[in-house]
């Protein structure tokens, strides 16, 4: 069972959407509680940083992911602010981040971008797969995923970065360390490359 979490941050429902196309079992969850019996989580995150921990830390399931994740071990993959926040923190807010990937978020340089408008990096874009891993199987990265943002993650350790893209400057577009994965792209958003990768996600 794939938990969808749905903590005030995300559009849970078009992932849902997907899952139900794939005739994929997956459940939205509200309550920390419900947590006990899946074997996967995503988490999804819109807007600023600060706001999207906060509001996780404030809807009780922080210690319940801390568990599930770092002891557990079960696979969950972070998605565009759900990613981000995977980090230590980021320059857009003052709060921690999870610090379950080493790594900083930071602002893209808009002084290195040629064309207007320059933030955020909205639509289409490549990517370029970095080390093999089952979620990235069989994703066609030229036609790549949708991306708005205006933040990237910069990772500590060049071993976490999953996928690259370039925007102005070469940044991370997708990150893992061991059961845990994020992606700065919202899969979806992004048609078929969207659909195999939650596939994908879904039969790690």
């Amino acid at each position: 069972m794939i938990a969808i979490i749905n903590y005030g941050s995300g559009n849970v429902r078009a992932i849902g959407n997907i899952y139900d196309i794939l005739r994929i079992e997956y459940k939205i969850i509200d309550n920390p509680n419900e947590l006990e019996n899946v074997s996967k989580i995503i988490l999804p995150g819109v807007g600023a940083f600060d706001e999207t921990m906060s509001m996780l830390n404030k809807s009780g399931f922080r210690e319940i992911l801390d568990q599930k994740i770092l002891i557990d071990k079960l696979p969950i993959l972070g998605i565009c602010v759900g990613m981000q926040i995977l980090s230590n923190g980021s320059e857009e807010g003052k709060l921690q981040g999870l610090g379950w990937i080493d790594g900083f978020v930071k602002k893209i340089d808009a002084t290195l971008l040629e064309h207007k408008p320059k933030l955020p990096h909205l639509g289409w874009n490549s990517i370029e797969i970095k080390k093999q891993t089952k979620l990235t199987e069989n994703i066609n990265e030229e036609i790549g995923f949708y991306f708005i943002h205006s933040y990237y993650f910069e990772c500590k350790n060049d071993k976490d970065i999953l996928t690259t893209s370039n925007y102005g400057k070469e940044f991370t577009s997708a990150v893992n360390k061991e059961n845990i994965f994020g992606t700065q792209f919202h899969p979806e958003k992004s048609h078929s490359n969207g659909i195999t990768l939650l596939k994908n996600f879904a039969q790690l």
